[in-house]
């Protein structure tokens, strides 16, 4: 078989390794690493009602070589801007031509955590995945007794690293049981035989308890797949070929995660400088930030004021050229199917959608903020400050504005606290002892899990997170600014990145 294959393979490479490396140099090294980990991989598959682990795979027994081209950190780095929950790394060399080098780099660059897949059969290799870098490991009951199980699990445990425990069927779905697991996943895929049955982890679900997480493994390609995992109370998927084949991984996840989601508004903030506008207009997000506290990134009411009217004046001029292109091609019948219908006037719609400002502001005056909303121009109030209900109602009665609160988040308590406030829109921020906003720090998004009015989303939200944060928390609207700065600096490529991105999310 397959199986018995790998594994004999697997202890003659262990065997050389000790040699290489003794079994007491690993473990020292090993043991030198934090073991208070927090277990981030299983944090991960518990944020949202799905999760996807996504494999960096060069090839396998059953499919030979999955990708003559291999640029594994470039497929790590898309799976986390995809909105990966997890990574799985393949290190075994001879049936899957994996590499410890891979996992090595990739969990050194990117900011999920990352899964040591291979086939353990000693403790040695434990600690290496813990050397290496990995968040978790991978055990397989085909090739372990319960015993061995639960003395891998439990070592895994000591080092802080996860272990998901793989089985096939009944008997071993029990053993997994049996050894401790609090992550069990259920190959689709028969490692004796590698035939693939995809129902295989919808019959054994019944077998867990639902304070383990369940993987499904294997054999998963369309959002049909995923939707009966869903209903069938699954929320993680572990995949490989299907996502190492794909040519954009951004859109194979969205593709998967099916029509549930939806494009958020964005608001691209601390705009400060004039020769910054045209990437605003170009990009569209559908908010503009202007912030009028003591930042880094201050205006005056003067200069957003300037800010503003060059922000309509380059919108007109781009409304413009989008309704000229559409009119030539009216004229030239490429506007037009074959039903007279036009088919480029939401080009036009779209350019004529106005981006709305947004004034930022901390413990002003009621008479300043009205002041400013008047001269500059504003759509949007959003108060970053210690501002109370009383001031909020105040305020919407002396402007037609619509009011944001900022509110800044520790715990679930934070957030809470203002559920019932008079604001039209709540906006939740990581907390910062000194600064209000902009700090690039993110908070614990789980403390929004019973937030049901409608928010905007800020804190540390660059395009490395922000398809992670647009499906685990589902905000009415996501809060930009260092995210698309380079050196302090709002940058137009970020900025058109960023915005194109969003899109591919939620295509």
């Amino acid at each position: 078989m397959i199986l018995d294959r790998i594994v004999e393979s697997t202890k003659h490479r262990v065997a050389a390794e000790k040699l290489e490396q003794p079994l007491e140099d690993v473990k020292a090294a090993a043991l030198a690493l934090p073991s208070d980990t927090g277990f981030p991989l299983e944090a991960a598959l518990r944020q949202q009602d799905f999760n996807f682990i996504c494999e960096v795979k060069k090839a396998s027994p059953s499919k030979g070589i999955i990708a003559e081209h291999f640029p594994y950190l470039e497929i790590a780095k898309e799976y986390g801007l995809a909105g990966a929950a997890a990574i799985s790394v393949l290190t075994e060399p001879e049936f899957f031509k994996g590499s410890k080098q891979y996992l090595q780099d990739i969990a050194a660059a990117v900011n999920i955590p990352v899964l040591r897949k291979d086939f353990i059969i000693d403790e040695y290799q434990i600690y290496q995945a813990k050397i290496w870098g990995a968040s978790a490991i991978l055990l397989i009951c085909a090739c372990l007794d319960v015993s061995a199980l639960t003395r891998f699990r439990q070592l895994a445990d000591s080092l802080g690293l996860s272990a998901l425990v793989e089985a096939h069927d009944a008997e071993e779905v029990q053993m997994a049981i049996d050894c401790g697991a609090r992550i069990i996943g259920v190959n689709n895929r028969n490692l004796k035989d590698f035939t693939v049955d995809v129902n295989n982890s919808v019959r054994l679900r019944n077998l867990v308890d639902d304070d383990v997480i369940f993987v499904s493994e294997s054999g998963l390609e369309t959002p049909e797949d995923i939707q009966v995992l869903r209903d069938n109370h699954i929320g993680v998927a572990l995949m490989g070929e299907s996502f190492m084949r794909a040519p954009n991984k951004i859109e194979k996840l969205a593709y998967l995660y099916g029509s549930i989601y939806y494009k958020p508004a964005v608001k691209i903030c601390g705009i400060s400088k004039i020769e910054t506008i045209p990437a605003i207009v170009e990009a569209k997000p559908d908010y503009m930030g202007l912030v009028f506290a003591p930042s880094k990134r201050q205006v005056t009411v003067a200069e957003a004021k300037e800010l503003v009217l060059e922000l309509r004046r380059k919108e007109s001029a781009y409304i413009n050229i989008a309704a000229q292109a559409w009119t030539q091609q009216v004229k030239e019948s490429d506007a037009v199917d074959l039903n007279g219908n036009d088919t480029n006037g939401s080009d036009v719609e779209h350019a004529s959608q106005r981006i709305k400002t947004v004034g930022v502001f901390v413990n002003e005056t009621i008479e300043n903020i009205v002041s400013a909303v008047d001269i500059a121009g504003l759509d949007v109030v959003q108060l970053h400050g210690d501002e109370d209900e009383t001031f909020i109602q105040v305020l919407k009665e002396k402007t037609t504005a619509d009011i944001w609160k900022a509110v800044q988040v520790c715990n679930a308590d934070d957030a809470k606290a203002w559920l019932d406030s008079a604001a039209d829109m709540l906006l939740f921020d990581a907390y910062h002892e000194d600064e209000r906003g902009g700090t690039g720090h993110s908070f614990d998004w789980t403390s929004l899990d019973t937030v049901e009015r409608p928010f905007m989303l800020a804190g540390g939200i660059d395009a490395t997170n922000v398809a992670r944060a647009i499906r685990t928390v589902r905000p009415y609207g996501i809060d930009i600014s260092s995210g698309v700065e380079i050196e302090g600096r709002k940058d137009s490529q970020q900025i058109s990145a960023f915005m194109e991105l969003v899109s591919a999310i939620n295509k």
